[in-house]
């Protein structure tokens, strides 16, 4: 059963899916999962999500919230077990100041590496300065939230996946372990944590969805 009526309104290759998906869990919330298929959007997902129609979305009591990094901080807001945003205010606005960074710069250029023909190797270099730049938030810390999983770690943490795919279809280095160690060892940590794990996709399932998903923006661009 899910709990207060909780639905959230995904697929399965979307990594912003994926990180509600993970705050859900972690916050030991129950819900009910609904699996959309992007190419013949459900009724209720244009009904939920008139605006941007994709996914994720997540609605609670009849009500609904789209675009992930919003619907995360109104999941820690309304159940607060378990919270995911620092308690100080400080700390709050920096986690929130790595998380648009992340969406501004380094989604943007990896998102550039995968479907720009003929720039992915400049667009890769770019992706890369962000992603040291990123580092910097880590401070030394296993997580970006200090000892425990929190709202950043979730924000950034599919590139550990969907970035390699990226490197693997288009063969560009995005995620260097010489020169981001610290990132490359927060990845590998925050992607074994079993409650973390048990949500990601399939890798070969992943990797095949994206190469034909490559295919088509590739020749849209020619």
């Amino acid at each position: 059963m899910a709990e207060e009526g909780v639905q959230l309104f995904g697929n399965w290759a979307s990594p912003a899916a994926l990180r509600v998906k993970w705050a859900l869990k972690l916050k030991g919330i129950q819900f009910e999962y609904v699996e959309e298929n992007l190419s013949n959007k459900s009724p209720l997902l244009l009904r939920y999500n008139p605006v941007y129609k994709k996914v994720p979305v997540l609605v609670h009591n009849g009500r609904s919230l789209a675009e992930s990094l919003l619907i995360i901080e109104y999941i820690d807001e309304t159940w607060k077990q378990n919270p995911l945003l620092p308690e100080d205010t400080y700390e709050r606005a920096q986690a929130r100041f790595w998380a648009k960074f992340f969406e501004e710069k380094c989604v943007s250029e990896i998102m550039g590496a995968f479907t720009l023909k003929g720039e992915e190797q400049a667009k890769a270099a770019k992706a890369r300065e962000y992603l040291k730049t990123l580092e910097k938030g880590l401070e030394g810390r296993p997580f970006f939230a200090g000892e425990t999983i929190g709202f950043l770690d979730i924000a950034v943490g599919w590139v550990g996946i969907w970035g390699r795919v990226v490197e693997e279809i288009v063969g560009v280095n995005l995620i260097d372990a010489e020169t981001m160690p610290l990132l490359t060892a927060w990845l590998n940590k925050f992607l074994e944590v079993p409650i973390i794990k048990e949500c990601i996709p399939s890798w070969d399932e992943l990797l095949e969805h994206n190469k034909g998903f490559h295919k088509i923006l590739t020749a849209a661009s020619t």
